[in-house]
């Protein structure tokens, strides 16, 4: 973590955090994947996270609700610490929504079963209102026609909408999206993006992990570059594309950017 990537942590401080990062280092193995994370996350704010593979972009955010565990370090989600215990860690995932490359919807379930199975089992709602919650949910990811089919039967974009809604069906706090346009057809991106567009003008909170740029330049409050394990820099987009200081973020940059 730079000096001035931990400046604009310490800055945020004072805000309304809902994620805190505090010394946040992971191995695998010998490899240390993290590197001392200092982050910062204010409740509604829209972080985009980008990097060279390997980077460590995808296990910083899967830290957040402990499906990788980390070995030093506090992260503290809505005030709850995240610690090997299992309560914590059930009534953090219980208010942090995951969608990942992969769409891991059950394929043997309709799209409705989908969205309804963890509402009825964590939030113990009704199955009927479940459904109802379920059906405004894909109205909300425009594909409320999509409910009686199985996700064999759907593009890869509409799958990816699928797994978007249903994460929002158990009204999370916090969004969390993993690279979740990076197994699509080129022609099925903007449908996906174009959702997350709208979910972030909702006011929810968000991290995720992208290379599209130009969605972090029209969503994004900060971006983040991280490198080797660390977050080198950080700013707005507008800092960050036009002025990035440090020359591993210009040359991600440059070479992102040129395609």
């Amino acid at each position: 973590m730079t000096d001035q990537a931990g400046a604009v942590a310490t800055d945020r401080g004072d805000h309304d955090p809902i994620i805190q990062m505090i010394g946040v280092s992971k191995w695998f193995g010998a490899f240390n994947v993290l590197r001392d994370i200092q982050l910062t996350i204010d409740r509604g704010e829209r972080i985009v996270i980008c990097g060279p593979s390997g980077s460590g972009k995808s296990t910083l955010i899967r830290c957040i609700n402990r499906l990788e565990e980390f070995q030093s370090g506090r992260i503290i989600v809505d005030g709850i610490p995240l610690t090997n215990n299992v309560r914590d860690i059930e009534a953090v995932r219980r208010e942090v929504g995951m969608v990942f490359q992969q769409f891991n919807l059950f394929p043997h379930l309709t799209v409705l079963e989908n969205c309804t199975l963890s509402q009825v089992w964590v939030r113990k709602r009704s199955k009927a209102e479940a459904e109802r919650v379920a059906r405004h949910y894909l109205e909300r990811v425009r594909i409320p026609e999509q409910a009686d089919k199985y996700p064999g039967q759907l593009s890869g974009g509409q799958q990816q909408r699928v797994a978007i809604a249903r994460s929002l069906c158990m009204n999370p706090k916090v969004m969390l999206f993993d690279e979740p346009t990076s197994a699509l057809d080129p022609e099925m991106v903007k449908e996906v993006l174009d959702v997350m567009i709208s979910l972030a003008e909702t006011g929810m909170t968000m991290l995720v992990v992208t290379h599209e740029m130009g969605f972090a330049k029209s969503v994004a409050d900060r971006v983040l570059f991280m490198d080797r394990g660390e977050i080198v820099e950080q700013a707005p987009p507008d800092q960050f594309f036009t002025n990035p200081t440090s020359e591993r973020t210009k040359l991600f940059l440059s070479q992102i950017l040129s395609h």
